[in-house]
């Protein structure tokens, strides 16, 4: 892990998707444009993979990987580009992103929970016939359960994303702060980090993804590795509130956020 020597404050969108995912449709080099625009210094691609759920609908990575590399050299003055993946993992698909990250040459990778049992949390299929509890408890476990066994990753995304799909409200986070802390302390011992996902204004969520209590807690526990990332789908939506929110990870006491390059990470000072 090295640490970047910077004299100007640093802006990185770690979370995008573009045309390559199948809930965007905003063309690759479009991303790149709005990103220059609104004078981002870096960005990587993070397109959807979701085995189990998602057959011909998960990204073309030979596809994507090719143009990526054409728009990388044609860029190159004006924005670093990095190229990497969200994976969707749940317990029963961990070989098939085995055999995918073992493929391709992944920058980053965000390990992510968007359903357990094929059964997905946006449309509540998970949830229904469960209580509040059983689908909170049950998604910390699946990613306890996941990162126990699954280490090609760099981060894990939104970790309290379930916020977003609970019609209940928001669960205490005093019932599920052990199960996180097993969570935490696994990331820690193996080196990864955890992302901050600005997606939660957009979804009016009360707090930041994962939360204040969240963030809290990694850095008492001795977390330092930390993404800043969209989640942008479309144009208006990339290098939201990025550079806002690298203020409120320093007003938490945290020195650097990182980036990434060929699954190594590097700091940069908040």
């Amino acid at each position: 892990m090295t640490i970047a020597r910077e004299e100007f404050i640093m802006i990185a969108d770690y979370h995008i998707h573009s045309e390559f995912s199948d809930d965007s449709t905003c063309p690759m080099e479009t991303v790149i444009q709005c990103a220059i625009a609104r004078q981002l210094n870096e960005i990587c691609f993070t397109e959807h993979i979701d085995y189990g759920v998602k057959t011909d609908l998960n990204c073309d990575c030979a596809k994507s990987l090719a143009e990526f590399n054409e728009y990388k050299e044609k860029y190159r003055d004006k924005i670093t580009l990095k190229w990497g993946m969200e994976f969707g993992i749940q317990t029963g698909t961990i070989a098939q992103y085995e055999a995918t990250f073992a493929e391709y040459p992944f920058d980053f990778i965000i390990c992510s929970c968007h359903q357990i049992d094929n059964l997905e949390f946006w449309n509540y299929a998970y949830q229904e016939g469960k209580s509040q509890a059983q689908y909170n408890l049950n998604y910390y476990a699946e990613i306890l359960k996941v990162i126990q066994k699954y280490k090609n990753y760099s981060v894990l995304g939104h970790l309290d994303m379930i916020k977003r799909y609970d019609s209940c409200g928001e669960y205490p986070f005093i019932k599920v702060a052990p199960i996180i802390e097993e969570i935490l302390k696994q990331v820690i011992a193996d080196g990864k980090g955890i992302e901050v996902n600005t997606s939660c204004y957009r979804y009016g969520l009360k707090d930041l993804t994962p939360s204040r209590d969240i963030l809290k807690m990694y850095r008492q526990l001795g977390g330092e590795i930390i993404t800043i990332g969209s989640d942008g789908h479309s144009e208006e939506q990339y290098g939201f509130k990025i550079a806002q929110t690298q203020q409120i990870l320093k007003d938490l006491g945290f020195k650097y956020f990182y980036t990434y390059d060929k699954m190594q990470p590097t700091a940069h000072k908040l």
